[in-house]
C-alpha cells in the first residue's frame, strides 16, 4: 500500500471531529439563542458532509488506472474540493438569511457564559484536526485533504468571530451585534468557499503547473540547452496529486536513437528529480529538419529554446 492509498484515515478523523464539533455547537445555541452559535453549527453540519465527499473521493482516486481510465482516477479528488466549496457557500447563504431574521425579530439571548465555553472547545477540536489535515495534503499533495483542511480552519475563524461577539455582548448587552457578526462569518465564508471551488475548476480544466514548478522543470533544460540539445512544445498539467510533463527534444540527426533515447531517459529523470509524482512524456525529432520546427504547438508562452532551425550542417 502506497502511502496516498492510507489517505482516507484523515477523512475519518475530519468525519469524527465534524460529529463532535456538530453536537457541541448545536448544544451550545440550544442554552444561549445565539444566531452566531447557530451559523458556527451550521458551518460543522457542512464539514461533515465535505468530509462524508472527502472520503468517498480519497477512496476513488487511490484506485489504479483501468482499461477505461488509463491515466489513473486522480482528479476525482477535484469533485470533492468543488463540492465542499460549494456546500461551503450554501452554508453562507443559510448563515445571512438566519442573521437577517434575528436582526428583524430581536431575541434575548442567555446562559452566555457555558456557551461559549463550549464553542471554544468546538473550535480547539476543530483546530487541532485542521493542522493535522492540511499537513496531510500538503506533504501528498492531496487537493481534497488541502480543501478540507482549509474548510476547517476557516470553521476555526468563524468561531472565534462568533465567541468574539458574543463577549461583546456580555459586555455591552448590545444583542443587534450577534446577528451582525453571523453576516460577518457569512461574507468570510463566502470568501473561502470562493477560492476552493476556483481551484477545483482549474484542476479540471488541466491548468498548468504554478510558475514555480514550471520554472524548476526549465532549470532542468538549461544545461541540456547548453550542451547543443534544444527543445519546444512543453505543457504541464496536474491531476490531483499527479502532475504531467512532456515536450519535444530536439537532436542533431547524426546521433544514433540509442544515443537520443538515452539522453531523453536521462532528461526524464532529472525532471522526475525535481517534481514529486510526475509523469514525464518526451518526443524526440531531429535537430536541423525544418519539419521538427513546424509542429511547435501551443506550449509554455515563451517556454522554447528556440524560435527556429540552426543552420544546417556544412556537408562533408
Amino acid at each position: 500500500m502506497s502511502p496516498r492509498d492510507s489517505l482516507t484515515r484523515f477523512a475519518w478523523l475530519s468525519l469524527a471531529a465534524a460529529l463532535v464539533t456538530i453536537g457541541l455547537k448545536a448544544g451550545a445555541y440550544v442554552v444561549t439563542g445565539s444566531v452566531g452559535l447557530l451559523s458556527d453549527a451550521i458551518e460543522s453540519l457542512v464539514n461533515l458532509v465535505g468530509a462524508l465527499v472527502a472520503l468517498a473521493m480519497l477512496t476513488v482516486a487511490a484506485r489504479p488506472a483501468d482499461d477505461d481510465h488509463v491515466y489513473g482516477h486522480s482528479k476525482a479528488e477535484y469533485f470533492s474540493s468543488g463540492v465542499e466549496g460549494t456546500l461551503i457557500l450554501l452554508a453562507a447563504i443559510s448563515i445571512a438569511i438566519a442573521a437577517v431574521r434575528r436582526l428583524v425579530y430581536p431575541q434575548p439571548l442567555t446562559s452566555l457564559g457555558p456557551g461559549l465555553a463550549v464553542s471554544v472547545a468546538a473550535s480547539l477540536v476543530n483546530l487541532g484536526t485542521a493542522l493535522l489535515v492540511r499537513r496531510a495534503g500538503r506533504r501528498y499533495h492531496s487537493v481534497t485533504l488541502e480543501a478540507n483542511a482549509q474548510h476547517l480552519l476557516t470553521d476555526v475563524w468563524t468561531s472565534v468571530g462568533v465567541v468574539a461577539g458574543l463577549g461583546a455582548v456580555l459586555l455591552t448587552g448590545l444583542e443587534w451585534l450577534d446577528p451582525l457578526i453571523a453576516l460577518a462569518v457569512a461574507a468570510n465564508i463566502v470568501v473561502t468557499g470562493t477560492r476552493i471551488v476556483n481551484t477545483s475548476v482549474h484542476g479540471l480544466m488541466d491548468a498548468v503547473l504554478p510558475p514555480e514548478e514550471v520554472d524548476a522543470v526549465l532549470r532542468v533544460l538549461q544545461p541540456y540547452v547548453a550542451g547543443g540539445v534544444e527543445y519546444h512544445a512543453l505543457r504541464t498539467r496536474r491531476a490531483g496529486a499527479q502532475r504531467y510533463v512532456s515536450l519535444h527534444v530536439l537532436v542533431p540527426g547524426e546521433w544514433t536513437v540509442e544515443r537520443g533515447h538515452a539522453l531523453a531517459d536521462r532528461l526524464e529523470e532529472d525532471i522526475r528529480g525535481v517534481l514529486e509524482n510526475v509523469e514525464v512524456s518526451t518526443h524526440l525529432e531531429p535537430l536541423h529538419d525544418p519539419a521538427s520546427w513546424a509542429d511547435q504547438g501551443e506550449g509554455h508562452p515563451g517556454h522554447r529554446s528556440n524560435d527556429g532551425p540552426p543552420p544546417a550542417s556544412p556537408e562533408p
